[in-house]
C-alpha cells in the first residue's frame, strides 16, 4: 500500500529496519516526550512481529507517524493486543474478521491534521482489502490517574458506551468503572485523545471501563467502530479520501 496527500506519503513498512525505525519513533512519543526516559530507545513487545506497520513520512523520507494493524478471524480476538486488558468474548461472537489499531503516534515536530487524514485513508484500504466487520483498540489518555480524566469518561459513559451484550468484560485487575459525575459537554470532548473523537466520529463506541497501564503512565478504554453502521456519508467520504491517496 501507497497512499499520497501533501507533503506526506504513506506506506507498509518493509523489513526489520522499517519497523526499528516505527519502534524508535513510538519510544520518542510515548517515553521520551513524555519524561518517562531521557534515553533513546525503541519501545517494542511481543506483538510487533504479528503486525502490519503504517508509516507516513514526509517527501525526504523522514518519519512523521504511523500505527500498527493486526487483523484477524473474530474467534482469535483474544490473542490481540487489547486481548490483555480487557474480555473480548462478546466481540468474538459478532464479527467475521477484524482489524486491531494500536501504537498511533505521530511525531511531536510535526502534528498536521494532514496526518490524521491519510491514516484513516491507509485504514480505509485495510478494511475494504481486508473484508473487515469491526475496528478496535485501546485508546489512551495521558497520564494514569483516573481522577484526571474524571470529565471525558463520565461524557464516554453517557454517550459512547457499548451496545447492550456487544462490549468488553474486565480483563484487568486495574480497570476502573467509567464514573457518573457531572460534566461540561464542550469541555469533556475537549479532554478526549483526538484519535478518539475520530472514531467516535465514526459511530465507535467504548467500553463501561478503563484500565491503567503503569508502564506507559496512560489510561485506556477499549474501543470499537462497527464497519456496518459507519454513518454512509462518511463512509463515500474516508473511501474518496483512500482514492484521492492512491492516485496522488
Amino acid at each position: 500500500m501507497r497512499l499520497e496527500a501533501g507533503a506526506w506519503v504513506a506506506r507498509m513498512a518493509e523489513g526489520a529496519a522499517d519497523v526499528e525505525r516505527a519502534q524508535a519513533l513510538r519510544h520518542l512519543c510515548f517515553r521520551a516526550a513524555r519524561g518517562l526516559t531521557a534515553e533513546p530507545g525503541r519501545e517494542a513487545d511481543r506483538f510487533d512481529a504479528w503486525c502490519q506497520h503504517l508509516m507516513i513520512e514526509d517527501r525526504a523520507g523522514r518519519l512523521v507517524g504511523g500505527f500498527r494493524a493486526l487483523i484477524l478471524p473474530a474467534n482469535q480476538i483474544a490473542e490481540s493486543y487489547s486481548g490483555q486488558f480487557y474480555d473480548l468474548a462478546p466481540l468474538a461472537r459478532r464479527y467475521g474478521r477484524v482489524l486491531e489499531l494500536g501504537r498511533f503516534c505521530t511525531h511531536p515536530e510535526a502534528r498536521h491534521p494532514e496526518i490524521l487524514r491519510l491514516a484513516l485513508a491507509a485504514i480505509t484500504r485495510m478494511v475494504d482489502m481486508g473484508g473487515v466487520g469491526l475496528m478496535f483498540g485501546c485508546s489512551s489518555f495521558e497520564g494514569a490517574d483516573p481522577l484526571r480524566h474524571g470529565q471525558a469518561l463520565a461524557y464516554l459513559g453517557r454517550h459512547h458506551r457499548a451496545p447492550f451484550g456487544a462490549g468488553p468484560g474486565r480483563g484487568s485487575a486495574e480497570a476502573v468503572a467509567l464514573p457518573d459525575l457531572p460534566f461540561d459537554a464542550k469541555g469533556a470532548e475537549a479532554g478526549l485523545p483526538p484519535l478518539l473523537r475520530s472514531y467516535l466520529a465514526l459511530g465507535g463506541w467504548v467500553s463501561d471501563h478503563a484500565v491503567i497501564d503503569r508502564d506507559l503512565d496512560t489510561l485506556h478504554v477499549l474501543t470499537a467502530v462497527e464497519v456496518a453502521t459507519i454513518p454512509p456519508a462518511r463512509t463515500r467520504a474516508l473511501r474518496a479520501l483512500a482514492r484521492e491517496g492512491q492516485n496522488s
